[in-house]
């Protein structure tokens, strides 16, 4: 899951002080690395660099936080040999939903002879910060990923609205990502369900229940050492119970699932090219790589290959599950009884909105 807070203060030891130590040998160097940047990420003074902004404005940067579904944190207390593939997915996986958002979310408006035009921008510095657990010492693997609120080579903040608005679709692929670098790094298989929940095939749900991740106290911040925490992780497997209930491992489907990409633009009025790319990241139940993902709307959509910012070009539901199912099958005209029940419904729909 993708979160965003607002920094106002230039104060970054929180993220400096942390050395995460409990995934010393599983990480590749410390807990800070560079996206873009120099300097040591665990100075305090490198790392404010980061944080950009003008006179006019009250906002630093932002803290971009990608959490692993609980499932896949587990694996960092449960299989120790898979546990630094999982977090070299990670990584990989917070680089490609970066690359995402800033090609297509990190846009400045210019108001500049009376217009109000979208430009992309770029960030100058951006550092993350890669942890393994929550306050309560549980496996909760995830990065702290520091912007300026002020791009290189202008002298205005980003549009914040623009970063919101991506979001879901970088959380999107984020997801997507993991699910193909754990396949990819190690023995297990992470799939997405039709309901929208990410597991671990043949994990027992057990393992949830005991690192739920929910508790009435926050709790206080703790710096574990590497013993530590594997020590506290062995008793808390002691109070594991199984639920009997696991999900099946499955074949290697088609690129997506066509029922989950229509579920995914269910009741929309208009499409955006990132809802299609949520929505395609949503359905690639086996997951994918990003860079693959953002080729494949392209080429289905070319009409929104430059397409960024709030005011992306907009289709009507039918036509974005038209286009991705004609272009994917070629340019020849579908018969009734070859396009799916899903689009089928899309165009009654669509014709009993144009009847009204």
């Amino acid at each position: 899951m993708l979160r965003i807070y607002v920094r106002r203060s230039g104060d970054v030891r929180y993220y400096t002080d942390d050395q995460a130590r409990e995934l010393d040998g599983l990480r590749d160097g410390p807990a800070g690395w560079w996206l873009r940047g120099d300097g040591d990420p665990a100075s305090a003074h490198d790392v404010s660099r980061v944080l950009t902004t003008t006179s006019r404005s009250q906002v630093m940067g932002y803290d971009l936080i990608f959490a692993a579904p609980r499932p896949y944190s587990t694996l960092l207390a449960l299989d120790e040999a898979a546990a630094p593939h999982l977090v070299a997915a990670q990584r990989t996986s917070v680089r490609g939903a970066m690359a995402y958002l800033e090609s297509r979310a990190l846009v400045i408006r210019d108001r500049s002879a009376g217009g109000d035009r979208e430009v992309s921008r770029a960030w100058e510095r951006v550092v993350s910060f890669t942890h393994g657990v929550n306050r309560h010492g549980e496996p909760h693997l995830h990065d702290h990923v520091v912007v300026g609120a002020r791009p290189a080579n202008t002298s205005v903040v980003l549009d914040s609205r623009a970063l919101y608005a991506h979001a879901r679709a970088a959380d999107g692929l984020y997801r997507a990502s993991l699910r193909f670098e754990i396949a990819r790094r190690t023995s297990y298989q992470a799939q997405r369900t039709f309901a929208g929940h990410d597991a671990i095939a043949g994990l027992d749900e057990g393992y949830r229940a005991l690192w739920g991740g929910h508790h009435d106290v926050r709790g206080e911040k703790r710096y574990w050492e590497r013993d530590e925490i594997r020590q506290r992780w062995r008793r808390d497997l002691e109070r594991f119970e199984e639920s009997g209930q696991r999900l099946a491992r499955i074949a290697p489907p088609r690129t997506i699932d066509e029922h989950r990409f229509g579920a995914s633009l269910e009741g929309r009025r208009e499409v955006a090219r990132r809802h299609v790319v949520e929505a395609w990241s949503d359905a690639a139940i086996l997951g994918q790589a990003p860079r693959e993902i953002e080729g494949c709307v392209n080429a289905l959509y070319p009409e929104w290959r430059d397409e960024r910012g709030v005011r992306e070009k907009t289709l009507g539901v039918w036509q974005a599950r038209q286009s991705a199912l004609v272009r994917e099958r070629g340019p020849r005209p579908l018969e009734m009884r070859e396009l799916s029940a899903w689009v089928q419904r899309s165009r009654e729909y669509s014709r009993e909105g144009r009847s009204r």
